[in-house]
């Protein structure tokens, strides 16, 4: 029996998962990871430290099945996307990981967007937010000596890879599943592009070079074996960014999928052969998906997840107990609306949107204040979902396919079904982000002779059929909600 590991370096912490070749899950670990914060928007993480947390929850799962250390036959990692962090010729860390909660590079953001919005739209398929880009040049222009001092850009799954295998800056690589994110690549190319780097005098020779995900980029070396309990020389994969695995792991292995990612972010995506930047809207990102020629555009809200507990600890309850009072409150669709965006609308890019309730009149109980609030994340996935059919009208999703915390809750299921009329599906599946990235390291090990052997083991855990009433009810509601988001995008204007 060989075995595999996948590693997700997740804001929170390090989630790390043994399997075996044929998909079982054998065990799990964990280790929080600390953010550090400072006063101008900082928000950073020690990489020693999230070095570290790889290292010990491979130790943790190596002493949870110790006969397996030496039967491995590969791991893969998988960090944070939108952060960037910069090494020197020797791979030492000359940065602190820059998270993607970190807002001090806004100025960079306007800059960019000035400069060559939609040029940077349609060649990475990203949007110009909080993402690498800004980052760079905020290093560049607040931190020149850093800046000098940095020999490559990268991501702290790459950083926590190249140090198990001994590599060096002329080895750095990114993953394609990281290209919209960068703020210069060529994503269709598959390389950076060089207009873009020069209308922001960032040198060539500081971007790492771009791989596959399942690329063999190195073994595991002397020390990094004494350290973690693996075997010398167990391959290393390139790995890919969280939400890529995440979708890899789940199956969205072919066109005409649905994803949905119920947690603290919720992240509504649609698989497609086609890469179509979203230029008018600004709201999607063409992402890669870890399968090539396949992408997997998507729209997020960054607190959806975030606002569910919201509203549950606001009134003191269970998830059970509010989903029971929410259900008892259904009967007819109200005009009771909800707006999720507490901190600014994240897609596209309004950050004078803020959250609130609309329609309240003294009727309303604690359950239809709940039911709202599951309602408005569905009712913004729809709005996502307008602009995907607008850019592809024969998109004809077979499902969707939900992951994450929020499929627990049979209710909220229901909802997304009823509203997008579309059949809803969760997945029995503990970690598809570890998952996805096990699969990954036994395809670059030579252990699966097809990439897609990651949809063999995925198996469907519930359904939930779109009630044609409900739907066409709903179809009033989507409208007024559009209205209400367009009304509330110049904030509340109190003078």
């Amino acid at each position: 029996m060989q075995y595999l590991i996948g590693i997700d370096m997740g804001t929170q912490g390090t989630k790390a998962s043994l399997y075996q070749e044929d998909g079982k899950a054998v065990c799990h670990a964990f280790e929080e990871c600390r953010l550090l914060t400072g006063p101008n928007g900082e928000i950073e993480q020690d990489p020693e430290e999230l070095y570290g947390s790889v290292i010990h929850t491979i130790r943790e799962l190596l002493a949870k099945s110790p006969n397996a250390g030496e039967s491995v036959a590969g791991i893969a990692i998988a960090a944070q996307m939108a952060g960037v962090m910069a090494i020197d010729e020797d791979w030492n860390a000359v940065t602190p990981y820059d998270s993607w909660l970190d807002t001090r590079c806004g100025k960079y953001i306007g800059l960019m967007k000035d400069t060559a919005e939609n040029e940077i739209i349609r060649k990475t398929g990203g949007q110009v937010t909080y993402v690498h880009g800004p980052r760079i040049l905020w290093w560049k222009h607040e931190r020149p000596d850093v800046y000098r001092r940095a020999a490559k850009f990268i991501m702290p799954g790459v950083y926590a890879a190249g140090k198990l295998c001994g590599l060096r800056a002329e080895d750095a690589y990114i993953d394609y599943t990281h290209l919209h994110f960068t703020g210069f690549a060529d994503n269709r190319g598959l390389c950076w592009d060089p207009g873009l780097l020069r209308s922001f005098d960032i040198e060539p020779d500081k971007m790492p070079r771009i791989a596959a995900p399942y690329e063999r980029i190195g073994t595991i070396t002397a020390e990094a074996a004494k350290l973690t309990g693996l075997k010398e020389g167990t391959l290393v994969a390139a790995g890919c960014g969280d939400s890529a695995a995440s979708s890899f792991g789940a199956g969205v292995i072919r066109p005409g999928m649905i994803y949905d990612v119920a947690g603290t972010a919720s992240i509504f995506s649609v698989s497609t052969c086609q890469f179509n930047p979203d230029e008018e809207h600004k709201t999607i990102l063409a992402a890669r998906s870890v399968v090539d020629r396949l992408y997997i555009p998507h729209a997020y809200l960054s607190g959806g997840g975030l606002c569910v507990r919201w509203m549950r600890q606001i009134a003191d309850k269970s998830y059970d107990e509010m989903e029971e009072m929410a259900s008892k409150a259904a009967g007819e669709i109200s005009d009771l609306f909800f707006i999720p965006h507490f901190s600014g609308r994240t897609c596209p890019n309004e950050p004078n949107v803020r959250g609130g309730f609309t329609g309240l009149s003294w009727s309303h109980t604690a359950g239809h204040l709940y039911r709202a609030v599951l309602e408005s994340i569905a009712l913004e996935y729809n709005e996502y979902f307008g602009i995907l059919k607008e850019r592809e009208p024969d998109l004809r999703p077979d499902g969707i396919y939900g992951v994450g915390g929020g499929t627990k809750c049979d209710l909220f299921n229901q909802i997304k079904a009823d509203v997008l009329g579309i059949p809803y599906h969760t997945l029995q599946i503990e970690e598809a982000g570890t998952y996805g990235l096990a699969v990954l390291a036994g395809y670059a090990a030579g252990l699966y002779p097809d990439l897609l052997e990651s949809g063999r083991h995925i198996r469907i855990h519930g359904s939930y059929q779109p009630d044609a009433r409900q739907f066409a009810g709903y179809q009033n509601k989507t409208g007024q909600y559009s209205r209400l988001l367009k009304n509330c995008r110049n904030g509340l204007d109190i003078e």
